[in-house]
Order: C-alpha cells, then structure tokens, then sequence
C-alpha cells in the first residue's frame, strides 16, 4: 500500500472504505477540471504540486520550500512563483483549495 495517502489507509483500517491510491486521487482532480479557474503560470505550478502529491504525498505539496525544489526552479523563486497568485496568502489559498480538491469524495 505504498502508493495509498495515509488518509486513504486509516479510513481503510476504521471504516473498511477501499482505499483510493495518490494517483486515482490526481486523476480524480483533474476530471473535476480544477485547474480551469487558473492560467498561465499559476496553473502550472498546481499541475506540478498535483503531480508531487501523486509520487511523494500530500506532506510535501504542503511545503512552501518545496518551491525551490524541480520543477519549480524553472519558473522563479519562491517570491515569484507566489507572485502569481497574488501573493504568499494567495499561493498558501491556492495550495489548500487543491488539498480540498484531492480529498473530495465525489468520483466522476
């Protein structure tokens, strides 16, 4: 069960719910077309934190310092890449918002 969130695995042992994997979870996001009400920049850096939770897990995407890390050195700093978003608030918002669309239980 490597590739289960740990969310995934808790609710499997306390509720015997199947357990979704990172990557049923990722595609889940992107059927639900999340990523419609972002361009650009911005819609790039939450496709590659979608593609980070699908291999590391949500611990990581929840890292402001995972921004100095592949892929995202490409786009700018740290500051920059919030920049997009409006700001640090706006990034943190945006970062949460995906969280929110991971764990949705709807499947389409």
């Amino acid at each position: 069960m490597t590739d289960v969130d740990d969310f995934d695995f808790i609710c499997h042992v306390a509720f015997d719910k199947k357990p979704l994997t990172r990557k049923e979870r990722a595609n889940n996001v992107k059927k639900r077309d999340f990523f419609s009400k972002y361009s650009g920049v911005a819609r790039e850096v939450l496709e590659a934190l979608l593609d980070k939770y699908m291999n590391t897990g949500i611990y990581e995407i929840e890292k402001t310092e995972i921004l100095k890390l592949d892929p995202f050195l490409k786009l700018g700093k740290p500051a920059k890449i919030a920049g997009y978003f409006g700001g640090k608030a706006g990034y943190l918002k945006a970062v949460q918002e995906l969280e929110q669309a991971i764990y949705m239980d709807e499947v389409i």
